[in-house]
């Protein structure tokens, strides 16, 4: 298993819509954003986020962590290889760690996360072959989110953005207070500040980095999943 990080509007789920349709026999777990987005439970939990981070940061990101835990354990089972976009752990060490640090969770909240967290992830998680860092200056990726104009993404701010790329840099590239079977798990950093998705050159680089990437385990291949359903019953 591969996972896509990278901030938000840095182009996770185009990319890997590109390298499904370059490699029609990849699988390919996309992240759940739909059933956040869409309402459950009657709210539209990341829109009630944006808009009021304090009354529903621990709402949404243990809801999050369920739906990541769950693909996860499903995706670790894969033989062939997968990519997947986003995790567990960008989930806590990106944004629920960011939004504790901003006053969004309470200390109590904060540490019931926490206690979820340490009772799901280590033990019943493995830990990725690798992680696939889609890295994005966050003035560019701020402009990408006001070109897609996401309704549930209208309270955005270039701060907030700021804050979220460093989580990624602190967790991926400098590696501070994360698991230690997270420590030696190889990055590969692609530099997807240049607009890839209608650049062929610029997407057979990155296409070519993964190629090499992958190829250290030569036992896994290429084959197709179809995105999962991450709904709670």
């Amino acid at each position: 298993m591969y996972i896509i990080e990278g901030n938000i509007g840095a182009g996770k789920s185009t990319f890997l819509k590109l390298l499904q349709n370059k490699l029609p026999d990849a699988k390919v777990a996309m992240e759940p954003v739909n059933d956040w987005q869409k309402k459950v439970y009657g709210q539209s939990l990341l829109a009630n986020f944006y808009q009021n981070p304090q009354r529903w940061a621990y709402s949404i990101e243990t809801f999050a962590m369920i739906c990541r835990v769950r693909d996860h354990l499903v995706n670790q089972q894969e033989k062939d290889a997968i990519f997947v976009e986003r995790s567990i752990y960008s989930g806590h060490y990106c944004f629920s760690q960011n939004g504790y640090e901003n006053g969004f969770m309470t200390v109590l909240e904060w540490n019931m996360y926490c206690k979820w967290f340490e009772f799901l992830i280590p033990d019943k998680c493995k830990p990725p072959l690798g992680f696939i860092y889609l890295s994005v200056d966050p003035e560019i990726a701020y402009q990408r989110i006001k070109k897609r104009n996401r309704l549930a993404e209208k309270k955005l701010t270039l701060a907030y953005l700021k804050q979220i790329h460093q989580k990624h840099e602190d967790f991926l590239i400098h590696k501070k207070n994360i698991l230690l079977e997270l420590k030696n798990v190889p990055v590969l950093q692609l530099d997807c500040n240049k607009e890839f998705e209608n650049d062929k050159a610029v997407f057979e680089k990155h296409l070519a980095k993964i190629h090499d990437f992958v190829k250290s385990y030569p036992k896994q291949s290429f084959t197709h999943l179809a995105p999962r359903d991450c709904s709670i019953p």
